[in-house]
């Protein structure tokens, strides 16, 4: 999921540029978090305003999965300007009577929108609200463990719930979706993975959830790594949830999100797989089609025009054959240059960088190759796929009757497809489906989807 979503993101938008620092006046220290909403993003600074110390700012801006982006913060008199030296944005308050508030303007780029930044009291988190994130005390046991992928030379790490009941229980790995995540697949302020372990292992289903190679406390290079490795991280967890007392061994099972998913599948293909496997918004288009299908369901949230979308999905189709025509990364950022007119436009293209180097990454030119239609056949055990009506990462409707065609063409009939009517590729209740409001939205996972995974397992996992 998460390449994916930063890719189209990163292509869709750019970060926030610069403001210098001047002298400062000492005045009553700032340090602290502070947040306030411009234009309905949320911004949150962490300030360290030390008596006679160096002043250092951060910024996170939860909607865009940005957390922790270099600001600079000055204080002459009582105003307070903060700026992100990557970013055309500044903020310019004064301070309240009482310190707990700036009161002020945001500016980005030749745009001005009223701010107001409250600093958060003693004890409080400032940041958006997620109600179904766990807190303990547990009603079951948890632990941080690792294990090892043989076959990769590499230790991954997790954490490890268990029923407090007397087992042996069923259980699960979760898989999280592409890029780097870490093992509550933390995206936005959520923690869908936390929020699904908890839910499982309260229902007598032992979750082990685990860090991506080089995230967290899990070793690997991620730079080189493909859903194929990911696959091979999948059948490690599985080895390890099977030999760990009170677990039934012939019931372990593999849940998958978006490209985590097409891990599941390839595991699932390979002797030793899973028991039953799940898929959470899985790709099963090609590849290269899954991301023209993409561009096309994001545009439309904002485009209507016929001839507008035509021009991007010839644009996006024209992109994903130039990568996959061109095996050479120099020969193939050369060209993609000239495909967006910025051979001429040094700035633009320095810009551009960041997107150019995941495009032609070992991660994505794997993805665009990708052809499920091959490896669902491989699959014979049990299989759920659940998929949102406003997912305009991996379209429902599509990919469902797609993973259902291929698990049912080598004769597989214990197979089932379910679309949530609301739900976006987070399986959180949406309004538009969009990127935008993955953050905005206080639901982590709907409860209708964490019901359905919870009833579908247990009714495959009966004694």
């Amino acid at each position: 999921m998460k390449t994916r979503t930063r890719l189209l993101l990163a292509l869709a938008s750019l970060l926030l540029s610069c403001f210098s620092a001047h002298a400062q006046t000492a005045r009553p220290s700032l340090s602290g978090t502070w947040s306030g909403e411009v234009a309905t993003v949320e911004l949150i600074f962490h300030l360290a305003d030390p008596a006679g110390g160096p002043r250092l700012a951060t910024l996170d801006i939860p909607t865009k999965n940005a957390n922790g982006v270099a600001a600079q913060l000055r204080t002459p008199g009582d105003s307070v300007y903060l700026s992100v030296p990557q970013a055309a944005a500044r903020f310019a308050g004064t301070r309240s009577a009482d310190g707990q508030q700036l009161t002020g303007e945001w500016r980005q780029g030749l745009r001005a929108f009223p701010a107001t930044l409250v600093r958060a009291g003693a004890g409080e988190t400032a940041g958006p609200k997620r109600p179904q994130q766990p807190r303990a005390p547990f009603p079951y046991q948890a632990a941080d463990v690792t294990f090892r992928n043989e076959q990769a030379g590499i230790n991954l790490a997790g954490t490890y719930t268990v029923p407090a009941d007397k087992g042996p229980f069923p259980a699960v790995v979760l898989l999280t979706g592409s890029g780097q995540e870490d093992r509550n697949e933390t995206i936005f302020g959520h923690q869908p993975f936390a929020v699904l372990a908890d839910y499982l292992t309260r229902r007598g289903i032992a979750v082990l959830r685990f860090d991506d190679r080089g995230a967290g406390q899990s070793g690997g290079n991620p730079a080189t790594a493909t859903s194929a490795d990911y696959t091979t991280d999948a059948q490690a967890a599985m080895a390890w949830l099977r030999a760990q007392p009170g677990i039934r061994k012939n019931q372990v099972g593999l849940i998958g999100h978006s490209e985590g998913g097409t891990a599941a599948v390839g595991a699932a293909a390979q002797p030793g797989g899973p028991d039953f496997i799940v898929l959470l918004a899985g790709p099963a288009l090609p590849g290269d089609e899954l991301i023209v299908q993409q561009s096309l369901a994001l545009a439309r949230l904002q485009v209507t025009d016929p001839a507008q979308l035509a021009a991007i999905e010839q644009q996006q189709r024209g992109m994903t054959q130039l990568i996959q025509q061109t095996s050479d990364d120099a020969q193939a950022r050369t060209k993609l240059l000239a495909f967006y007119h910025l051979t001429d436009n040094p700035a633009a293209a320095a810009q551009f960088e960041p997107q150019l180097r995941m495009a032609l990454s070992p991660a994505y030119r794997h993805l665009l190759a990708d052809r499920p239609a091959r490896t669902l056949p491989k699959v014979h055990c049990p299989v759920l796929a659940l998929g949102g009506s406003k997912d305009v990462q991996v379209p429902a409707a599509a990919n469902l009757a797609a993973t259902a065609a291929g698990l049912k063409a080598a004769g597989n009939r214990d197979v089932t497809t379910k679309e949530l009517p609301g739900l976006n590729h987070l399986f959180q209740t949406a309004s538009t489906g969009g990127p935008a409001e993955y953050g905005t939205i206080e639901e982590t996972f709907a409860p209708v989807a964490l019901q359905a995974v919870g009833d579908w397992i247990a009714q495959h996992t009966k004694k």
